[in-house]
């Protein structure tokens, strides 16, 4: 749950960004979030969930 928690705050944050240097359009923004909540309710959610999960940790398991 950590995990799905920052990744939303680090995509939050982004937008934002995009939004303010007007590299992202409102309405662009929107559709994008429409597509992650239809995405979520299909069956591909599950695996999309598994890579970020699995590339996370992998990220997490790195020392510099």
């Amino acid at each position: 749950m950590a995990v799905s928690v920052s990744v939303v705050v680090l995509l939050l944050v982004l937008t934002v960004i995009y939004l303010r240097s007007g590299g992202l359009k409102v309405t662009h923004a929107i559709v994008c979030a429409l597509l992650g909540f239809f995405l979520a309710g299909t069956s591909m959610a599950p695996t999309i969930h598994n890579g970020v999960a699995a590339t996370a940790e992998v990220v997490s398991s790195l020392r510099p």
